[in-house]
């Protein structure tokens, strides 16, 4: 009654019938099911909803296919997609420390390009990742590990000692070369 109407008028005023209107679900809500559903692809993340009624039916529950699908999509259930091996590393990595101010982070890399008549050359870059200030711009025909030393000796005692340093590339020397190893640019700074 809350326009001042029956609800047998408005029915009939909507031609709609009153059974739907006063209709009220009187189905079991199954919630061991939907719980014991929820632990088996939490427990089998790869399995979709027909293993995992498979898994269901051979505990006991009789419950049909469409009814596992029901719930397993009410439940917001889904197979989580099986990531690439080169995509893994990701999960076990730490992130960056934060950067607190001048000095105390640097990142280290290398631009490649060729001049006019196809000689390449390389450029050694050293950013501050505070202040984003190029510190070093070191063009050069090849690098050797030394010559990637003496550029950061030099900016060490121009602007003080930096906390850490950010490398994506490896470097190799002469000693490791004859080995096979690899050394990044900071054991070379700490060996010098």
């Amino acid at each position: 009654m809350a326009y001042g109407i029956s609800e047998r008028r408005a029915c009939q005023a909507t031609s709609f019938g009153r059974s739907s209107q006063r209709y009220r679900k009187r189905s079991d809500p199954q919630v061991a099911l939907r719980m014991r559903l929820k632990e088996l692809a939490a427990a089998r993340v790869r399995y979709g909803y027909r293993r995992l009624h498979i898994l269901l039916r051979r505990e006991g529950w009789a419950v049909n296919h469409k009814r596992t699908y029901r719930i397993y999509r009410d439940e917001g259930l889904s197979i989580r997609p099986k990531l690439p091996k080169r995509k893994r590393a990701w999960r076990y990595r730490q992130g960056r420390p934060a950067v607190g101010g001048p000095n105390e982070v640097w990142a280290l890399d290398f631009m490649s390009d060729s001049l006019f008549d196809g000689r390449p050359f390389r450029i050694l870059t050293v950013v501050d990742c505070h202040t984003r200030e190029a510190l070093s711009l070191t063009p050069r025909a090849n690098f050797r590990a030394f010559q990637v030393v003496e550029v950061l000796d030099t900016l060490v005692q121009l602007r003080g000692r930096l906390k850490s340093l950010r490398v994506d590339n490896v470097l190799r020397s002469e000693e490791t070369r004859r080995v096979g190893q690899q050394v990044s640019a900071r054991e070379h700074a700490l060996a010098a």
